[in-house]
């Protein structure tokens, strides 16, 4: 094999060589094939991590809640069951039914990282004049916050939460003319009356829910919400975030809890990400064709403009299965080129685009992505197709008499 290896490399650069100004043209349209597919694949990566990003510091991946509708059984004189009917429950807060027990079930799951009961209610926030309908979240700070990151989104002041603390949003704070160390009255509906300070300022990135958000410490929720000792949702964080909804199905077969994850509330987005995935799909099978008949067809004029050579090659002595070689190496060779050429401008194209685009606040749009698999990727993707367009022009000049290509 070295002794004919080198002759086929000489032969096939040599031919793309002479044919210099073909070589460049698809050489440039395979380095915008592949730029366009490093763009894309690594911006989508970008978008799409950065959303997880957010979804996963400020919500937790698996929520547990109080069933939405309980089946009541219908007996009959010999109590016996002949019937369900269900009952929708009330508008008031409901605890979830034996919360210490699910808790402590759930943390002796492996996959489980942390667990933290939560209580959500609304209350009004008074200060002043001022006064705004809220959510009062009810937490443990220590549990709580390694699930969802509330000290990393703190703009002001401190994620403390004493038994007369409050955190509130930063659009809630505009609303009711308040900052750090403000004292606020927070009202339940029924009636319970709390004086809190605010210790901390929290923007969580959307200003609807900065409008209407609060933390309170759990007790303190609990006695304005009227639920002592109750909880409405069990917040929970886990190894693996892609099996966050398989998790949440396994635990609500087992309890008689409502199991959400963050893919199931977050459905829309993985939605719109899979019809960009499909996108990106088509465009990388459209833009492999356009270069793979590119290819085909540089080389195909290739073989027909010097079928004089290849029949002297072939009166030298040259195999039918050399001359194959040498075309499929011009294939492999334009690809793998214009490969290494549109990484690069790909590349380029995206860090300057994340340079200049920008989120209204200044914030980056998204992360820089830029992995080595998808290089090698598209090194590998580029080449192999070249050297399957490659195949038909090769054949041909392998089938070539060497007697009729000498005379023309």
């Amino acid at each position: 094999m070295n002794r004919w290896l080198p002759f086929e490399w000489t032969a096939a650069v040599r031919f793309l060589r002479e044919g210099r100004l073909q070589t460049i043209f698809i050489i440039g349209g395979i380095s915008i094939g592949v730029g366009v597919i490093v763009f894309m694949s690594a911006m989508l990566a970008g978008l799409q991590a950065n959303f997880i990003k957010r979804v996963l510091t400020s919500q937790p991946q698996i929520q547990l809640l109080s069933p939405d509708q309980v089946a009541r059984p219908l007996r009959n004189g010999a109590s016996e069951i002949e019937d369900a009917v269900v009952q929708r429950p009330s508008q008031r807060v409901i605890s979830i039914d034996q919360w210490p027990k699910i808790r402590n079930q759930m943390l002796a799951m492996p996959e489980v990282i942390a667990v933290s009961p939560t209580i959500l209610g609304s209350v009004l926030a008074v200060r002043g004049d001022a006064s705004r309908s809220v959510n009062l979240t009810g937490i443990e700070p220590d549990s709580y916050f390694k699930i969802v990151k509330v000290p990393d989104y703190i703009v002001a002041g401190e994620p403390r939460l004493t038994s007369e603390d409050i955190i509130i949003g930063i659009e809630l704070a505009k609303d009711l003319g308040a900052t750090v160390g403000d004292k606020l009255n927070v009202r339940a509906a029924s009636g319970a009356t709390r004086v809190l300070t605010v210790s901390g300022l929290v923007d969580l990135g959307n200003k609807s829910v900065n409008q209407r958000v609060s933390y309170a410490a759990l007790r303190t929720a609990q006695s304005l919400l009227g639920m002592i000792g109750g909880v409405t949702t069990i917040d929970m964080t886990v190894t693996d975030i892609y099996a966050a909804e398989e998790i949440a199905q396994r635990i609500q077969a087992a309890n008689v809890v409502e199991a959400d994850s963050w893919i199931k509330t977050n459905a829309q987005f993985f939605t719109a990400v899979q019809a960009q995935q499909n996108t990106n799909t088509l465009i990388r099978l459209f833009v492999g064709l356009s270069v793979a008949f590119g290819i085909a067809a540089v080389l195909v004029v290739s073989v027909i403009q010097r079928s004089k050579d290849i029949g002297i090659l072939r009166a030298m002595g040259s195999s039918r299965g050399q001359i194959l070689r040498v075309f499929l190496l011009q294939g492999g060779l334009l690809g793998f080129v214009g490969s290494l050429l549109g990484a690069a401008m790909g590349a380029f194209a995206l860090v300057y685009w994340h340079s200049v685009a920008r989120q209204a606040d200044g914030t980056e749009l998204f992360p820089l992505i830029l992995e080595r698999s998808l290089f090698v990727y598209t090194a590998l993707l580029a080449t192999v197709t070249g050297i399957l367009a490659a195949m038909a022009p090769a054949v041909r000049a392998a089938k070539l008499d060497p007697v009729v290509a000498i005379r023309g």
